[in-house]
């Protein structure tokens, strides 16, 4: 939140006490399943007449190429998760890249679910999938592979510079106390010492895909149950046998696409992936149609996301 109202607000410092007109704000370009964050903070500043919002289907980037090349206001941002947080998938970061080559906008992605897990060095999407120099800000959080609370924007100190005195959340809210600070330090030399808790991840993704033949590609994995009734039964099964596996429901989801969300950690041994599998078979004895129900709730959660 604390970057968009910072991006936000240059279309009012240069509107020089006035409301900006139309074509001097802020073209706000967003995927359909960004983070709540995300929303919210581009809700706030359409609301203050700072921004044009244009919603593009889920990584879908010819929709976004036939946005950008339709849109005639010259400042523009594209704003993404780059590991979605609900289905796992990666945003198409160097395919980003090269229309920002193209179109000159800004290109700002949450790392919140890349960060110390993704990359060699854990540094995030941007560092597995090689396009780290064409990402202008990345947003990640200290609250999870982190294990602390909080979060970070990494940018350049112009950037940097204006959001510490135009990110509203960022101003008005108190620093972390030190003792987070020192824990957040420690997890970063864990992180670099201990790198065979980032493979070890990785190989509990291809385990759990290599049992269960879903097409996984991350550490995060939705299995669709349908309504709300049937997820919560399903969470209630996964606990008693053993895992607590949280029901995600409306309004984190659109309605029929309840889910079992599963995050797979270095903490996890294969025993536990195996008997995980062996707890949620019930819900993977029709893989394909399943596989079917998440694709197409992506369709339908850009229609809900277009409305908003």
């Amino acid at each position: 939140m604390a970057v968009m109202t910072a991006l936000g607000s240059i279309s009012s410092l240069l509107a020089v006490g006035r409301k900006p007109a139309k074509d001097e704000r802020i073209a706000i370009f967003s995927d359909a399943l960004n983070h709540a964050s995300i929303i919210d903070g581009i809700r706030l500043i359409e609301r203050q007449q700072e921004a044009v919002v244009f919603v593009y289907k889920h990584c879908d980037m010819s929709h976004l190429d036939f946005l950008l090349s339709s849109c005639s206001i010259e400042k523009k941002v594209v704003v993404t998760d780059s590991l979605f947080s609900m289905d796992g998938d990666f945003a198409p970061l160097p395919e980003l890249v090269e229309l920002r080559r193209k179109y000159g906008f800004l290109l700002v992605i949450d790392d919140a679910h890349g960060t110390l897990v993704c990359g060699d060095n854990g540094g995030g999407v941007p560092e597995l999938l090689e396009c780290e120099s064409g990402i202008d800000i990345s947003v990640g959080t200290l609250s999870k592979a982190a294990g602390c609370q909080g979060g970070f924007v990494a940018c350049s100190t112009r950037w940097k510079s204006l959001i510490q005195s135009r990110g509203r959340s960022f101003i008005f809210s108190t620093a972390l106390p030190v003792p987070v600070v020192a824990s957040v330090q420690a997890a970063l030399h864990v992180s670099r010492k201990e790198r065979w808790r980032r493979s070890l991840v990785w190989r509990h993704v291809q385990y759990f895909a290599s049992l269960t033949k879903l097409n996984i590609t991350s550490p995060i994995i939705s299995i669709v149950v349908g309504s709300e009734e049937a997820a919560l039964r399903a969470g209630r099964h996964m606990l008693r046998s053993g895992f607590h596996v949280t029901p995600i429901r409306p309004p984190t989801v659109p309605p029929n696409s309840c889910r079992l969300r599963i995050t797979l950690s270095a903490s996890h041994s294969p025993d536990d992936i195996k008997r995980l599998v062996d707890a949620l078979n019930p819900w993977l004895s029709d893989k394909h149609a399943k596989q079917s129900f998440v694709e197409g709730h992506a369709e339908q959660s850009y229609v809900v996301a277009s409305k908003l």
